[in-house]
């Protein structure tokens, strides 16, 4: 399913409505000038929507939105993680259970087993790089997940540290989305 989100996530343009040209606090500034990235790489753009609606297919909404939030928080992408949090109110997710995403394992009980097994998963992939994805962890998504459901699975977490990275990159503000 595509939908705004994807379309905005990675940039729409460079509004005169966002914070750019700032310094934020505890960062560097953000030039003015970014590349907007769907108009200088159109074909690109509209081949992450479609891998992005591609893994998204038959998926349990709700999960999505879990997977999107924890990879954004560990790629600290406000621009992300705030347009994923909203979205995930709009489809009834609860305060408490948003708040506890970022500490899932503390709070195993806010979420299923499935659920759980799609966050540990995220984290492995999302930080690959510190140690790659252990057995343990590929081995319990995949007793919540059929083959085609982990391949979705996996494919979305890959698009989201892709949107992810796009909005960084790119200087997106948070809350600036137009949908």
């Amino acid at each position: 399913m595509t939908n705004t989100a994807q379309i905005n996530e990675a940039g729409t343009g460079n509004s005169a409505s966002s914070a750019r040209g700032t310094t934020p606090a505890d960062g560097p500034a953000i030039r003015s000038t970014r590349v907007n990235f769907a108009q200088a790489a159109p074909k690109a753009f509209k081949a992450l929507i479609g891998f992005d609606a591609a893994a998204r297919d038959g998926l349990d909404p709700a999960l999505v939105e879990l997977v999107q939030i924890r990879s954004s928080q560990l790629n600290k992408c406000a621009y992300c993680l705030h347009m994923h949090t909203s979205d995930a109110r709009t489809a009834g997710e609860s305060e408490e259970r948003l708040h506890m995403v970022a500490v899932w394992e503390e709070a195993a009980h806010f979420f299923t087993a499935k659920e759980r097994a799609a966050l540990a998963l995220t984290e492995a992939v999302t930080l690959v790089a510190r140690g790659g994805v252990p057995d343990e962890v590929y081995d319990r998504a995949a007793t919540h997940f059929d083959d085609a459901e982990l391949a979705r699975l996996l494919a979305l977490i890959f698009t989201i540290n892709t949107w992810n990275r796009l909005a960084l990159s790119t200087g997106k503000v948070p809350g600036t989305d137009e949908r």
